[in-house]
């Protein structure tokens, strides 16, 4: 397949603006000259980009009027510029996607051969996990735009040492850059997860590293970010609701948002609904995950309506920077994907359902357009990830993430650029959502039946064991998709207290479990719940037993 060379989202005005000085233009005093935006503000880059466009499509026209003598001619003329125009101001408005190129394998392809597959499938932005010197050195001249990675591991270094992060920039950033065109640089990898407590070591080694960009020149080309996970959120649903986690606000996020902002950069999310729908494939759409036809969800805290569960996880996000003023910071989704395989408790897994996400949000990306939230933010994604990768550990999911096997075979077949787009066509079939099982309600000791109270009712609670993430991932589509009453929960209503994870969720569960009548597999939610036969009690609240 040939490269097919897409207008990317940005774009060196100063570069345009030498090309223009030596053209011979139509007087400029006729036009609206869009070339006199300032450049030092990184706001004005859709204006600019548009306005650049515009002026392009003007300038073009206008040559081809000049030669035209004839009325139907001036028509045919007017309406080939006006398509021009408008598909070009169409380029400007939509996201952009790159891939992660990850390496935990012992069979992949040469970096050079790697590359060549990235152009063969205009693939115009990387992420990688380090800054492997063959790699870096592969993508020079490709003008492929590289984000390169500190792993977490020399956050310490960095933050304890700006004579280190200098080093490092060096090594690693000057000595490809510009040549290999580094975009950005990732200061870690979802550090609030990292078991070793690297947390308070990302803000210095940010700002050490920064420093070091300014030292070389380099820090209007090269932004610096660091990818956090969503468990980051301590409120995801509904969305207008979201919030980070406490703990990590005054320490972490407000230094943190406030760095990308002086410095002109965004924040870098990793966002998967595979696993909110893995763990939740009781409560959540199939179509609502994978980007189908489906009547969406209302947001009731706003009134927004969502048709996708990636824009419902993306708007949290931005409405946890909205409640700390930071409504200014762009995001990046530096991660997304969904498996071809998973092991046989992985629901979902399987290459229609991973070809119809990355396919369909492909579409959705480049075809423009934002969230519900902010409709006007055009996104960049990075699909995760360009391989399988045998060396992985965990489950068998983690090792399927693949767009292409190492033979750079397609694992299915999906477009990544505009042009591609023309003859794709997601193709809903009738869902299978993976390994599924049917669901019985267990007691506490997870086998058998459920035995019955005397008065003959049942309540559905969390389990506490299987961790706050889950918890909360199931807690969230409760009170969402579910359907649960999920009121008495919140700050100052009957059931607040105690405010735990496990309490809540147990409240929103059996909300959800009595509405459809204690149906069998209603007490469920992916294995982080279990139905009990006396009255749950956390506080003084009481859990209803009908609706």
């Amino acid at each position: 397949m040939g490269y097919q060379q897409r207008v990317p989202p940005h774009y060196d005005l100063d570069a345009l603006n030498s090309s223009l000085l030596h053209k011979r233009l139509p007087s400029v005093h006729s036009l609206s000259h869009p070339l006199t935006y300032s450049t030092n503000n990184p706001r004005n880059t859709a204006s600019k980009i548009k306005a650049t466009l515009s002026y392009f499509s003007h300038l073009l026209c206008f040559s081809q009027n000049q030669n035209q003598n004839q009325s139907m001619e001036l028509r045919l003329a007017f309406f080939s510029c006006l398509f021009l125009f408008i598909s070009l101001l169409a380029f400007a408005d939509a996201g952009s996607i790159g891939v992660n190129y990850g390496r935990i394998a012992n069979n992949l392809p040469p970096a050079s051969k790697v590359v060549s597959l990235l152009k063969s499938q205009g693939l115009n932005r990387v992420k990688v996990f380090d800054s492997d010197p063959a790699v870096l050195k592969a993508l020079s001249g490709s003008g492929i735009k590289v984000t390169v990675d500190l792993p977490n591991g020399l956050l310490f270094a960095a933050a304890r040492s700006k004579s280190f992060a200098s080093t490092w920039v060096q090594k690693n950033v000057a000595a490809y850059h510009p040549s290999t065109q580094i975009e950005a640089i990732a200061v870690g990898n979802e550090v609030f997860v990292d078991p070793n407590n690297t947390t308070r070591y990302l803000i210095p080694a940010m700002k050490n590293l920064h420093d070091a960009l300014v030292k070389y020149n380099f820090n209007n080309d090269i932004k610096i970010s660091s990818p956090i996970a969503l468990s980051a959120l301590q409120n995801s649903y509904p969305s207008s609701a979201g919030s980070f986690r406490p703990e990590l606000v005054e320490s972490v996020f407000k230094p943190l948002l406030g760095f990308l902002r002086q410095t002109g950069s965004y924040l870098m999310v990793n966002a998967y609904p595979f696993f909110a729908y893995e763990s939740n494939a009781d409560v959540i759409s199939l179509d609502y995950a994978l980007f189908r036809e489906n009547p969406g969800v209302v947001d009731a805290g706003n009134g927004l309506r969502y048709f996708s569960l990636f824009d419902a996880q993306i708007d949290a996000v931005f409405a946890a920077m909205s409640a700390l003023k930071y409504d200014d910071i762009k995001v990046v989704i530096s991660e997304t994907g969904w498996p071809s395989k998973g092991d046989e408790n992985e629901v979902g897994a399987s290459i229609p359902n991973a070809a119809a996400y990355n396919g369909n949000l492909v579409r959705r990306i480049l075809t423009g357009g934002g969230t519900p939230l902010r409709p006007k933010a055009d996104l960049t994604v990075y699909l995760f990830a360009l391989f399988n990768e045998n060396n992985k550990n965990g489950p068998t999911s983690e090792r399927n993430y693949g767009l292409f096997y190492p033979t750079e075979e397609k694992v299915y077949d999906i477009p990544f650029t505009v042009e591609g787009l023309k003859n794709y066509h997601d193709t809903p079939r009738t869902p299978v959502p993976g390994n599924q099982h049917a669901r019985t309600p267990v007691n506490g000791g997870g086998g058998g039946g459920v035995s019955r109270s005397t008065s003959g009712n049942t309540w559905c609670v969390a389990k506490g064991d299987v961790g706050k993430e889950k918890l909360q991932t199931a807690l969230d589509y409760a009170c969402g998709e579910g359907g649960a009453d999920c009121h008495p929960i919140q700050p100052g209503s009957t059931c607040y207290n105690p405010n735990t994870v496990e309490a809540h969720a147990s409240f929103a569960f059996n909300s959800y479990y009595q509405k459809k009548s204690r149906a069998m597999g209603t007490c469920y939610f992916g294995g982080a719940a279990y139905v009990v036969t006396q009255p749950p009690r956390y506080g003084s609240c009481e859990f209803p037993t009908g609706y």
